[in-house]
């Protein structure tokens, strides 16, 4: 597929990957109305997690603002599933970014702004959102961070 949004992603140096296969009894987007939510994504890369561990311990806080990134584009991947196209975005509602940190790590915040901004980069004012940023103690798979989106679509 192509549109305007994976255009500017190509730009951007970054290709939509294929939707991760669910790791469990779920589905990873479901559309309800004009609304898409997404199951948390973590960075898979080419079916892996490229590192693995916790925020401010095992994983630097700027390589897991990056991770947030990818699981954004993961959840790009797995809304453009069932829209059909992601130029089909009125907007982004809500990014809720989950961070297994160390126990004093405090700076979730700017790790899930990977995420945020590659959204804003992607999506311009579509991408502006509301946005959680919570610390866990681990997540999936032992994944330092992961992402999920709720969308809007046009009618």
């Amino acid at each position: 597929m192509s549109g305007a949004v994976r255009t500017r992603l190509a730009e951007l140096g970054f290709t939509l990957p294929e939707v991760a296969a669910p790791a469990g009894a779920y589905v990873p987007a479901v559309r309800s109305g004009p609304y898409v939510y997404t199951a948390g994504q973590v960075p898979f890369v080419d079916g892996a997690l490229p590192v693995a561990g916790k925020v401010g311990a095992e994983v630097d806080p700027e390589q897991a603002k990056e991770l947030a990134g990818i699981c954004a584009l993961n959840a790009l991947a797995a809304v453009e599933s069932v829209a059909g196209d992601l130029d089909r975005i009125a907007r982004v509602v809500k990014v809720t970014g989950f961070v297994a940190s160390d126990p004093g790590f405090t700076g979730q915040p700017g790790v899930v702004n990977g995420a945020s901004e590659l959204l804003g980069k992607a999506l311009g004012e579509k991408g502006t959102h509301a946005r959680s940023a919570v610390g866990v103690a681990v997540l999936p798979l032992d994944a330092p961070v992961e992402v999920e989106l709720q969308v809007e679509l046009e009618s």
